[in-house]
Formats: C-alpha cells, structure tokens, sequence
C-alpha cells in the first residue's frame, strides 16, 4: 500500500497541474516563457530538458520507445546485459560479464551482492527543464506485488532546479521465503548563479533493501526430474523458511565550484569542493538455526553461538571530501591539482575472543589522504582526460586513469580508456563478526592490483568493445567447506587473496540488422580467463539476439513493437550466493547455462505514454529444468509480465 499511496501521491500534483494553462511566470525574454496568447505560445524543444550526471555529461529526457527501452524496462531500469538474475524481483543478480565490475582504489562497505540495486553517488542524475516533468513507472512483479518509480522535477527558474523520486518494490516470489522489499528515495537540487560563476549539485538519498532468504532449493534432483508435483514451486523444500537480509544506507552528497576571476575568459582559475557523508547497515535474521533436508537436520552454515534467533548486524559510515582547484586554458585545455580526505568506521557492538585467544575486534576504522592530478583537453574531435592519484598517508593506494574520444562524425567514434588501480580491499575482506562460529575473521590483505585496457568503437555498422585485464593479488569469497561438511550440506564461506595472475579477455559486438519493418539485434561476448586455478569463473560464450517487428498504426496514433529475444549464456562454474555475508563465492562444484532462455514481448507507444507486455521465459516448460541463476537457485519460470512508463510535460 505504500508504494501505491506514493505513486498516487507524487503523481497527483502533475495532474493537476497540468490543467493550468499557465503554471509559472517568467521573464518575457526567458526562454522558459509562455503566454495565454495562442499566437505567442512557445513550444519548449527536447534540449531544455537536460539529464547531467556528476562529471556533468548531458543527455536529454527520451521518451522514444526503441529495442534499448524494451531491453531497460526491468527492475534496474537499465539493460542487464551480462547479469543473470535470480528467480524474483528484487533480489540478487549473478555476474556473466566481469568486465562489468567497477573499481575504485578506496575501500568500500562490501556485501556486494545486496548492492545491485543501491544506488551510488555517482548514479544520481541531476536535471535542468524548461517546464515541470513527471514520469510514473509501473510494472507486475512475481506473485503478489508491484514495481513502481515515481520521478517529478522542476525548475523554479532558470537557475535553481529541484527533483525528488522513489522507486518501491514488493514482490512475493514463487518459491518459499523469497519476498522482496525495496525502497529508494532520491532528492536532488542543482543551482548556478546568473552570471555563471558558482555551481552547484546536491542530493540525499535513503535506500532499504529487504530480502527473504531460503537459501536455495535443497534437492535440486527434484527440480530437474521435471516431476509434475513440483509445477507448483511453494512445494519444493528450501533450506530456510524464517530467513531474511536487510540492507539500508542514508547519503548527503554535494559537488560544487566556483569560478575565482570574475569573468570568464580564456584563462580562469575555479575552486571546486566535493562532500559525501554515508551511513549503511547490514542486518541477516535467523529466527530457526536448524534445517531440516529430507526429514534429516542439518545445520547449513555449520556451528553457531546462539540456538535460535540469529541476529548479525554490521555498521560502516564514511566522509569523504575532495578540495580543488582548476585553472582553465582555451587552448591548452583544463589543469586541475585536488587532495582527498576519506575517512571510513566500519564496526560492531563486540569483541570476540575465542578459546585458541584469536580475537575478533569490534571495529576497523581508516583515514586515507591523497593527492592527485587531472588533466582535461577537448579541441575538434578529439577528447581526452588524464588522471592520477596517490596516498600520502600510510595505507598504499593510487590510481591512473587515461581515456581518449575520437568523434569521426555524428555515427562514428572511438574511445580508449587505460586504468592502473592499487585497490585497498572493502571492510568485510578484514573483518567480519557473525553468530556462525566460523563466519568471524580479522584479516590484513595485500592491497589488489588491476591493470586494464580497453577500446570501444561506434560504427553504422558494428558497435565493438575489448578489454583486457590483468589482476594480480585478487580477492574473492571462496567454500572453504570440508569433504565431511559438504556431505552434510554444510556451507562455509571467508575470504581468500590469490596469489597467482589473472588475465581476463572480453570482446563484445553488438548489430543491428534491418530489414523494412523488421530487425535482428544482436549482441555477442565472448570471454576467455588465463589462470592457474578456477578463481574468475565466466562463462565463454554470452549472447542475446532479438527478432522484432515495428510501425505505426491508426493514422500514426500508435507505435507498435513486438518480437522475441533469445538470452543465451554456455555453461560454466557460477558463483554461488551465501546469504550470510551479502556475497557471492567461489564454487567448483556444479556447472550453469546452456539454457535457452525466450522472451515474447508486445510493446506500444501512445503519445508520451509506453506501453509494455511481456511472456518471460515461455519455452521454461519445453526445454527442460535446467535454468539456474546459481547452482540451488532455480532462474525464473514462464511469467506474464505488463507495464507502463508515463511521462507528463506542463
């Protein structure tokens, strides 16, 4: 009921709104003006309503309904492409392509798994439109449920712009124990002065995350018999019935410059100052320890303290701020000398001291400063940014990063993007604490060291991406379970650091192909790993192609699109998911994929308004009981799935 009440609460005031023939007063000579004179009406165009991101790249609001919005509409919002996710909305997703993973030199929480849909600071987009803008998202979910994002901005004049948004989820699951919960509330402002010297953008966020735990399917030979009793998927015993994981985080962020000189012009010198304050909270409920596999007890995560009610809690803040400055050249380009201050708490209530005095502290706190340099040169076609940082106090970390634009033409460009990260590990790598006897560790790893290289090209006729990587001291969650704990299904999880050398090679091409009213989009990866053991597991082969018919219908009142997709992945040893930790590990045990996986979907556009219905999975029932999402989590069944994206324009 929340997420409807907030659905109608924040489209309420648009809708209303919207029924002013004149909602705001503006300068006459403002380009956001409008009159009660129809021969005066100015139609506001699509590049007054501007989508920025903190490195200040800008798109614009599109409310086009192409194959790459089929491929978005999802919980995400985004093309998950190289994600395989689990069986109901709202909870994990498994990573197919690594070349994915982002990497930053300054530790994090972790608990990496849980963080698919939080939204970092980075991600927050910030906005600048000529009139107030509101888009509802709607879509069903798994069972009982539904899947809602709710966006409105405005700018109050030409300089000060407000939005505020929250994405609501509540989707039951088909399986035992598998509700999901989710919220995400967004509030962002961006302001510049008239004359141009002062930016600024700010936003505050609150995020929850709330996922039952079943652990996965205890007997997976069930599944995979194909056994009519188990169409319906309530019958299947999973190992936890009173399980659930809690993530939530609250984030003030504020970027913001200001030009020294007081006019601009071909040279000039800018102070800029970055602040992010962040507080999370990890939480994993146990109620019953015991579970019971065949009518046999078995204790999935081995020996614990507590005989029931299991409540582990992990707490972490950090404060960061960057301050800076920027002398800017017309011709040479910007130059700009900055010093961080990150300071992280990562902690518990207790210190655990075991019988053979191995002690667990309570806490892991860090203060890291750093200087660096950037260095930013736009001239033509080309584009290039330039960029190093290193520590100056104790802990060893550093980062270059070198990325190069070569726009040829409107359809052609080329990138290539060099990184070297000397990576302190995330906070749960050195310590964790659990009520799970052998869930608690105190560690002091080697920092991580990733080499990367990569080149992207556009082209009307191929989209292409190579990356290559290189990791050296790699850290990774691996099964640390014995023979005798593996046949009593016993699952014990840490951390490990590799002490061999990765290479890791991904190519990725993507074309589309036309055909009149018809199209064949296709995207291949193709992935290969050199190492000495089966550390970095992913599968060679990664590939969706989509067959679909488009065009207008009614006297171009409607816009049809409807096709079927094929995802398709060889299989390979998947990581598992332990809910324990919020992570994924390393298993070497039971192999994933080569499932295909068809999708049937009837998308329409009627003016602003999107239209989507979709019949997930539909061979699920044809070509056998072998889809996974990771080795005792079945993916999702054949689903029927409809939703809508609404935009409203004053």
């Amino acid at each position: 009921m929340r997420i409807l009440f907030l659905f109608y609460f924040l489209a309420l005031p648009i809708l209303l709104f919207s029924q002013e023939k004149n909602s705001r007063n503006f300068d006459s000579n403002s380009k956001y003006n409008s009159s009660d004179s129809i021969e005066n009406i100015k139609i506001a165009t699509i590049d007054l309503y501007k989508v920025i991101t903190i490195e200040n790249d800008t798109t614009y609001i599109d409310t086009s309904l192409t194959i790459q919005k089929e491929y978005s509409h999802n919980y995400l919002r985004k093309d998950i492409f190289g994600l395989l996710p689990f069986a109901n909305d709202g909870q994990t997703y498994n990573t197919l392509q690594y070349s994915l993973t982002d990497f930053s030199p300054y530790p994090e929480f972790g608990f990496k798994a849980k963080h698919f849909n939080f939204l970092e600071a980075n991600q927050i987009r910030y906005y600048s439109v000529a009139t107030p803008v509101t888009e509802l998202y709607f879509k069903t979910t798994v069972k009982k449920g539904q899947s809602v994002d709710a966006f409105i901005t405005l700018n109050t004049s030409e300089n000060l712009n407000f939005s505020i948004a929250y994405k609501g989820l509540r989707s039951e699951g088909e399986y035992i124990n598998q509700l999901s919960s989710t919220g995400n509330f967004r509030f962002t402002t961006s302001y510049n002065t008239k004359n141009k010297r002062y930016f600024a953008k700010a936003h505050y966020t609150f995020q929850d995350i709330l996922n039952e735990e079943n652990g996965g399917i205890t007997t997976i030979d069930d599944f995979e018999s194909e056994d009519p009793n188990y169409n319906n998927r309530q019958r299947f015993e999973v190992y936890f019935s009173d399980a659930k994981s809690f993530l939530k985080g609250k984030r003030i962020f504020l970027d913001h410059n200001f030009r020294i000189n007081s006019e601009k012009g071909n040279n000039n010198l800018y102070l800029t100052h970055q602040f992010n304050y962040e507080n999370k909270f990890f939480e994993y409920n146990q109620a019953t320890v015991p579970s019971t596999v065949g009518g046999a007890i078995v204790y999935r995560f081995g020996e614990s303290f507590k005989t029931s009610e299991i409540n582990d809690q992990t707490r972490y803040n950090k404060m960061y701020n960057r301050v800076g400055l920027v002398y800017e050249n017309t011709t040479l380009g910007e130059f700009q000398f900055f010093a961080d201050d990150f300071r992280s708490n990562y902690y518990y209530d207790q210190i655990l001291i075991f019988d053979n005095q191995n002690v667990i502290p309570s806490s892991f706190s860090q203060e890291i400063n750093s200087v660096g340099g950037q260095y930013e040169y736009q001239k033509n076609k080309w584009n290039g940014k330039f960029l190093y940082s290193r520590s100056v106090t104790t802990q060893s970390l550093s980062n270059l990063d070198a990325k190069l634009e070569y726009d040829f033409n409107d359809e052609t460009q080329f990138s290539f993007q060099y990184q070297n990260i000397n990576k302190l590990p995330n906070s749960n790598y050195n310590l964790y604490q659990s009520s799970y006897v052998q869930y608690n560790w105190s560690n002091d790893f080697k920092n991580e060291k990733i080499n990367s290289i990569s080149a992207n090209a556009i082209t009307p006729w191929v989209d292409a991406e190579v990356q290559f990587s290189v990791l050296k001291d790699h850290l990774y969650f691996n099964d640390l379970s014995s023979s005798e704990q593996a046949l009593a299904k016993t699952q014990i999880v840490a951390p490990s650091q590799y002490d061999g050398t990765i290479n890791y090679l991904s190519v990725k091409v993507s074309r589309e192909l036309t055909f009149g009213n018809f199209a064949l989009d296709n995207t291949i990866l193709y992935q290969k790993v050199d190492q000495q053991d089966a550390i970095l597991n992913v599968p060679e082969i990664v590939t969706r192609n989509t067959f679909y018919y488009s065009n207008y219908l009614f006297k171009k009142a409607l816009f049809l699109q409807t096709g079927i997709s094929l995802n398709y992945f060889s299989s390979y040893y998947a990581n598992d998911y332990n809910p324990v930790i919020g992570e994924f590990f390393v298993q070497n045990d039971k192999q994933i994929g080569n499932h295909p996986n068809f999708d049937f979907f009837i998308n329409a556009k009627i003016q602003r308004t999107r239209i989507y219905f979709k019949a997930e999975h539909f061979n699920s029932s044809l070509t056998g009981n072998n889809f996974y999402s990771s080795p005792n989590n079945p993916s999702r069944d054949f689903t029927i799935r409809f939703g809508l994206i609404w935009n409203f324009f004053n």
